[in-house]
């Protein structure tokens, strides 16, 4: 892999956005009627191999309900919304007409009410009665204070979300989540990222994750890249991970991980 100098003290290699790269069609090609789209985690499955993300600008209750009964998955953000206010839609139109930093502000005194635990259990129970798969996200920091709630509701799948996830977290504040831990006692299949590199990749793999989140600032809906000017480029990124999981099948002796383009 050819590295390049940045100054005296740094190597770099190029990393790959999808946009720089194209598909080649091989030697073969197969009928459209032979090509199935599904695809399977733990024991669910869907005929979309889509996850809709967990925010509150593209996801509800409803939305990630229309989802499931489309064939893909959708995610509730249990840190948003729909978990802080009995009725939040007035409030979502309200912060999508606002603009700059008036959008902001407001939207710091909106996201300042505290999470409710009820209302975790009744956004989940109401995605559960729908029939479909339920998936709820939280962040790592929120994960220890919140999982009882998440798993008593009745969660089909777990998903740690945040900018960076590690599979080692340090921090002279508090304890910080023991992921390795966590998934092993948990009985639901957990996804978790996001990550960017080889390495942090494989380390989430042998937390025994069922699938692992790919992106850091380098997709469309990602603001990592503005508000800290760093970014990972996708098509590198997931070209490094499923490196990471192909080691990974290797070393287990099978056990297969999914890769998922967050972003």
């Amino acid at each position: 892999m050819t590295e390049i100098q940045i100054g005296q003290a740094k190597r770099a290699r190029r990393a790959y956005s999808f946009d720089d790269i194209a598909i080649v069609p091989s030697r073969r090609t197969r009928d459209p009627e032979e090509v199935s789209t599904h695809w399977q985690i733990d024991a669910y499955r869907f005929d979309l191999p889509v996850i809709a993300a967990p925010m509150d600008s593209v996801m509800s209750p409803t939305t990630a309900i229309a989802m499931g009964r489309f064939g893909g998955l959708g995610v509730l953000n249990l840190e948003g919304l729909w978990t802080r206010y009995e009725d939040p839609e007035p409030l979502l139109e309200e912060v999508a007409g606002l603009t700059g930093t008036e959008a902001t502000r407001r939207m710091q005194e909106i996201y300042d009410e505290s999470i409710k635990p009820d209302l975790i259990t009744e956004r989940l129970r109401e995605m559960r009665a729908a029939g479909v798969t339920v998936a709820g996200s939280l962040s790592p920091q929120r994960t220890k204070e919140f999982a009882k709630t998440v798993v008593d509701a009745g969660v089909d799948m777990f998903v740690i979300r945040g900018t960076t996830v590690s599979a080692e977290h340090v921090s002279s504040q508090a304890e910080p989540l023991n992921l390795k831990e966590f998934i092993y006692e948990l009985d639901v299949p957990v996804i978790v990222g996001g990550c960017a590199t080889h390495t942090a990749a494989l380390h989430l793999m042998r937390t025994g994750a069922a699938g692992v989140l790919v992106g850091f600032g380098g997709g469309a809906a990602h603001t990592t890249r503005t508000v800290l000017g760093v970014a990972v480029p996708m098509a590198s990124a997931v070209a490094d991970v499923a490196a990471a999981r192909r080691d990974y099948l290797d070393e287990s002796g099978g056990r297969y991980v999914h890769v998922i383009a967050d972003g």
